[in-house]
């Protein structure tokens, strides 16, 4: 008999659209920030150590807000107001940042970002795993990853070329984060339609982490362990300058470690896709400790290789490979693990207990690297990544289908 036709599952509708498009522009402005932040630091005097406390404790903040968002937000019939609010708030602190004229008032306005962040994105998550199907999550969640970061690939060039269209001056800069960051809320308001959805019965915080499945627990571990040395790569900004700075002087340091930023970013992009494929059709959680590997070996990159524009690209490059493919399997196992009612509590939580373990490396090595030195720094990182890249492998190949919450 002939066989049937495969049935082509579609993926890529409005609201997987408008998400994209979202993260497009808001990481565009957050980007902008970004890649200005470190030199804008060094105006003020403030070096690694000020970086890695702003980098961690905004990370810390955002990691609470997320576990509070999402298990609120699955009692809820409509979710998309609360990433509207998120978007919203993040675009405005962001632009605050040039009105900053001390240390303390960028890791505020910072701090009041990833509040923003932290609220929209378990959300934005479950609402974008309720627009596709099942077997389609690696490319949904792969297809976010990759706007973010065409986002985060025109935020560093914006930044080059805004810096020197206002004769280096700062401030005009972060306002102008204010344009993309006001689209990104437009396109979740006017593109994302948010399916009908039945509110979760009431159920204790504690009561729901203690149902949530043994293998999503394993992985919230694993996470955990790899969050703890995987640094902000904003220091690798910082890096990148101080290591270039006696070959070109200041001045191009800074230029060539933000080229070498956008790199890292189109590494990102380039790879996102091909990650999320990768979720889809191979065990996710090998493909996931693969990339915690990537990060360990990068870090051992930065302690090993000797000091060099190349060795530098090589780098950054392999910080965006390893990224994308961290995040598009992170997020479509998690999604796998956990039934549908309840992913906003399942991508709050993991996302706090990542974010923890964030928060906790970019001040760890920005500390280590301050007193101590950039071996210290980043073999700590290289340490923690390749524990975690171990301890999934424990989370084990799917057995069946058994992936719903127990309630």
């Amino acid at each position: 008999m002939p066989r049937a036709p495969t049935r082509t599952v579609r993926w890529l509708n409005a609201t997987v659209l408008g998400i994209g498009l979202a993260s497009l522009f808001s990481d565009w402005s957050h980007e902008t920030a970004t890649a200005l932040m470190p030199a804008f630091l060094a105006t003020m005097g403030a070096g690694a150590a000020w970086l890695g406390l702003i980098e961690g404790f905004s990370d810390g903040i955002s990691s609470f807000a997320k576990t509070a968002s999402g298990y609120y937000t699955d009692r809820l019939q409509r979710r998309k107001p609360i990433v509207v609010a998120g978007y919203l708030v993040t675009a405005l602190s962001t632009a605050a940042i040039g009105l900053a004229t001390g240390a303390w008032q960028v890791l505020a306005a910072r701090c009041v970002g990833r509040l923003g962040r932290g609220v929209r994105t378990p959300v934005r998550k479950a609402m974008l795993a309720a627009s596709v199907r099942p077997e389609t999550y690696g490319r949904a969640f792969a297809f976010e990853r990759m706007m973010d970061t065409l986002g985060a690939i025109a935020g560093p060039v914006s930044a080059f070329f805004l810096l020197g269209w206002f004769g280096h001056r700062f401030p005009p800069v972060f306002w102008c984060t204010l344009l993309p960051g006001s689209l990104a809320v437009g396109c979740i308001g006017l593109l994302v339609r948010e399916r009908a959805r039945t509110r979760v019965s009431y159920i204790s915080l504690a009561d729901r982490l203690r149902l949530l499945p043994g293998r999503y627990r394993r992985l919230l571990v694993a996470s955990g362990v790899f969050g703890l040395g995987d640094f902000a790569h904003t220091l690798l900004i910082l890096l990148a300058t101080q290591r270039l700075a006696p070959s070109l002087g200041a001045g191009r340091a800074a230029s060539a470690a933000v080229a070498l930023y956008v790199a890292h970013n189109v590494a990102y992009s380039s790879f996102a896709m091909a990650a999320g494929w990768l979720a889809d059709h191979c065990p996710k959680h090998l493909v996931l400790s693969a990339g915690y590997l990537m990060a360990s070996l990068m870090s051992l990159a930065i302690i090993t290789l000797p000091t060099g524009l190349w060795t530098l690209g090589a780098i950054f490059v392999a910080g965006g490979v390893y990224v994308a493919t961290v995040e598009s399997a992170e997020d479509s196992l998690c999604a796998e693990l956990v039934v549908e009612e309840h992913h906003g509590t399942a991508f709050g939580v993991m996302s706090t207990v990542s974010g923890l373990g964030d928060c906790v490396s970019s001040v760890a090595v920005g500390f280590l690297w301050s007193f101590i030195g950039v071996g210290a720094a980043f073999g700590y990182a290289a340490v923690l990544s390749l524990a975690g890249a171990i301890l999934i492998l424990f989370v084990g190949p799917e057995r069946g289908r058994n992936l719903n919450l127990e309630t």
